[in-house]
């Protein structure tokens, strides 16, 4: 159906409708409407609408029933517009096709009813595919940067965008750039992980996939929200700005530049004692005038009313909607509140200038007409809307493939692992037969199923033992224990199970919930990192047995694995793998998959104390000054792999004025080229991640003792080798120097090429030279990196 847009008799004769005029730009479509809207139809275009939004029960977030119990009637919430639908597919489980038909109807009465017939930008959640009844669930992800694989993650985004455009939806609320900083935070499951630069290269990955369908990605959370005090969601942020600007806001930076991200959805957090949604410098100096942000900043959920009610920074919805406006944010989500009848309100009594009003409405018109909303050819339902499937051959593809790569073994002693087809086999453990251990908290059955269990889970998702018994068809199982609470009663039974195998394998690790309501997930936050509930007394009593154990972990976050299972002889980490994640797990235990996951976080020994990232000065690692060890069990970077590699011939080649014998000359304006040649040892395929990483010994201000500027997933056959090249700009060096400047300073580094943040292979030394140069967001991002086997050239991808 073709949308016909009204437009008022007296505009189109006088000729005040060159806004629908597809021959000009956006921009000057956007100034020609906007003095001829009313202020109710302004602010209108600026917020949400979230139909059906649950006001009651254990499903509520807190503070929801506060936001949504004053929702206007539809027709009276539509009469002059409508800024954006909040996940009309995301809210409850809707079949596909109706859920399209329905929202296409939804779309016909928002144009019919208002005065320029402008249709609603609708948007969902697509973390970990599009957040719908029936469609694909792909890895959480920590899982993504576990693989190492951006080019896999771009292909995974550009299904799900295709999927959420067929559907009829404009926006997806991914990928989450925050860079976790302390485990125990709940929603460390929604992060990439503890680098910047794997989730910057990884996210900006995500980015394009979704951009390139048609789809507009937020960048969340904008930001900080990472980095707060003990890990408690919304708790205090006290981050320097130094921290802010190298650690928190370059994988931002990377997704702009590199991805082409169209909206951000700024942060619920608090900066130093100022709210980031009121914060005008960083939303708007920072974002749009240093950075040239020119799309759309969108609220996170209720947060500009949290101004009041959270923060205390404002007195009423008038005073949080003027701040939050002032600081740069468009878009209130998900539903009308503050931007409703208090902005109104505030604009008339002039607290609040109407020209900020026309500035966010400038930006959401131009992303409006971007997306052909305001042409006169623009269709409310897809032309095959009945074809609409949402988990098909290509989307389980792509999922299973990004679960296998995802895997990390950890430890592997005496070769326990892959499991012998002869071998009895018992598998204990609470989320060994699972389904849902494999999902995360914003996947649709954990975040909206679990309140509709007569609707099913919508996508079949094996289970560990389903997955493993049709391997292993004489597989015992048992669970022992469950995720949570201080059951015992059932680690008898594993014992037993346990003693009369040759091998068992323990299960143990989360399950995703939200606000308490699970061990991961937003609002689920952890006081430690031990294992939840009796989970630990479960291994404990296992490895007592001496049978052979294999502990996997299936998780939303590092758990401390030191001294209490230093018997274990194999460990596998899996960080939420998605529906096929049993089938994924179950092929590297068995060995039909050889494991490549990478660990995009560390592994902490120690449940208690501060949690700390690998991204640590000297001082912030092991010293004779504290009696504190702070080293991990498993480093960043670390990954384990059944088959064998050798890495040789590192060199680094510099500027045409770098002389042998000495460190290699760097220009602090120019690039150097790392190589290193890889091969397989071993008598199976497998991938090894070549990782580079740099050591500034001596800088103005505490540097990390090591942090990635450069990596590659490299594919090997038995007996075959690869070179791998760097091409690394010297831009890749700067950082936050005394002055609060980004400088890039001449001295003495070193390159290292390495298996793990902790396992170098070849320390490459070089000197920058030249006086100290600054830099701004405009400088060179990532290394570029070639892949080619040893003696011959092919063509490469870039981390």
């Amino acid at each position: 159906m073709t949308s016909q847009l009204p437009v008022d008799d007296r505009l189109a004769s006088s000729g005040a409708d060159r806004w629908r005029d597809p021959r000009l730009r956006p921009d000057e479509r956007a100034d020609a409407l906007i003095p001829l809207m009313s202020l109710e139809e302004k602010l209108a275009q600026l917020v949400g609408l979230w139909v059906g939004a649950d006001a009651s029960g254990e499903g509520v977030a807190p503070h929801q029933t506060d936001m949504v119990e004053h929702i206007p009637p539809w027709s009276d919430a539509i009469r002059h517009g409508l800024g954006q639908l909040t996940r009309p597919f995301g809210t409850a489980p809707v079949d596909p096709v109706l859920g399209a038909r329905s929202l296409a109807a939804s779309q016909a009465q928002i144009v019919a009813a208002s005065r320029f017939g402008i249709p609603a930008q609708v948007h969902e959640e697509c973390l970990t595919g599009f957040a719908a009844w029936r469609a694909t669930v792909y890895p959480a992800p920590l899982s993504w940067g576990a693989a190492f694989d951006p080019d896999l993650v771009q292909e995974m985004a550009g299904l799900i965008g295709r999927s959420m455009r067929a559907a009829g939806v404009h926006q997806g609320l991914a990928p989450v750039l925050d860079v976790t900083r302390d485990y125990r935070w709940g929603r460390t499951e929604e992060t990439i992980g503890e680098d910047p630069y794997l989730v910057g290269t990884t996210g900006a990955a995500y980015v394009r996939g979704l951009e390139l369908a048609g789809v507009v990605a937020t960048l969340k959370h904008f930001a900080g929200y990472s980095a707060s005090r003990g890990g408690r969601n919304l708790a205090p942020v006290p981050m320097g700005r130094r921290e802010l600007a190298d650690v928190i806001l370059p994988p931002f930076e990377m997704a702009l530049r590199l991805g082409g991200a169209r909206s951000v959805m700024h942060s619920y957090a608090e900066i130093d004692g100022v709210p980031v949604a009121a914060d005008e410098e960083l939303l708007t100096e920072v974002l749009r005038e240093q950075w040239g942000f020119d799309g759309v900043l969108v609220a996170d959920y209720f947060a500009v009313r949290f101004l009041q009610s959270l923060h205390g920074v404002a007195a009423d919805a008038g005073q949080a909607a003027r701040l939050a406006l002032r600081a740069g944010i468009d878009v209130e989500l998900p539903t009308v509140d503050a931007y409703g009848a208090p902005l109104a309100a505030a604009v008339r009594s002039g607290a609040v200038p109407e020209a900020l009003v026309d500035r966010a409405l400038r930006r959401v018109l131009i992303q409006k007409i971007e997306l052909g909303l305001l042409d006169e050819q623009w269709r409310e339902l897809p032309a095959d809307v009945d074809q609409l499937r949402l988990d098909d051959e290509a989307g389980q593809s792509v999922t299973l493939r990004l679960a296998r790569q995802a895997v990390v073994l950890l430890r592997n002693q005496d070769g326990l692992l892959p499991l012998a087809t002869d071998q009895r086999v018992a598998l204990v453990g609470p989320v060994a037969d699972d389904p849902m251990a494999m999902l995360g908290c914003y996947t649709f059955p954990a975040h909206v199923g679990v309140h509709y269990p007569e609707h099913g889970v919508g996508v079949e998702i094996p289970s560990l033992r389903e997955a493993l018994q049709r391997l292993h068809p004489q597989l015992r199982h048992v669970a022992g224990t469950g995720v949570t609470g201080d059951d015992t009663s059932g680690i008898a039974a594993a014992v037993e199970a346990a003693t009369d195998a040759d091998v068992c394998i323990v299960a143990v690790g989360d399950r995703a919930g939200m606000f308490g309501r699970g061990t991961s997930g937003e609002g689920c936050d952890a006081a430690d990192l031990q294992l939840p509930g009796v989970q630990a007394e479960l291994v404990r009593a296992v490895l007592a047995t001496g049978t052979p154990v294999v502990l996997v972990v299936l998780s939303g976050r590092p758990y401390a694995l030191g001294e209490e299972v230093a018997d274990a002889g194999a460990i596998v980490q899996a960080f939420f793998p998605g529906q096929l994640g049993g089938q994924a797990l179950a092929e590297v235990l068995t060995g039909e998959v050889n494991p490549s996951g990478r660990l995009p976080v560390s592994v902490p020994r120690h449940a208690g104390g501060l949690p700390g990232t690998y991204l640590a000065p000297t001082l912030g690692r092991r010293t004779q000054v504290s009696s504190v060890d702070p080293t991990p069990a498993f480093p960043f970077g670390h990954g384990l792999s059944y088959t064998t590699f050798e890495w040789s011939d590192a060199e680094v080649t510099g500027g045409p004025d770098s002389i042998g014998g000495g460190p290699v000359d760097w220009p602090v304006d120019g690039e150097v080229t790392v190589g290193v040649t890889v091969r397989n040892t071993g008598s199976r395929a497998g991938a090894e991640v070549v990782q580079l990483y740099l050591h500034d010994p001596v800088a103005q201000t505490t540097r990390p003792v090591v942090r990635l500027v450069g990596y590659a997933r490299v594919p090997v056959q038995p007996g075959e080798a690869a070179r791998v090249t760097f091409v690394v700009p010297a831009d890749i060096t700067s950082f936050t120097g005394v002055s609060g400047r980004r400088v890039i300073e001449p001295g003495d580094v070193q390159l290292r090429l390495g298996r793990s943040s902790d396992d170098p292979v070849a320390s490459l030394a070089l000197r920058l030279v030249g006086d100290e140069r600054e830099v701004g967001h405009h400088r060179q991002l990532v290394s570029r990196v070639r892949v080619e086997p040893a003696g011959r050239a092919t063509s490469g991808s870039r981390s």
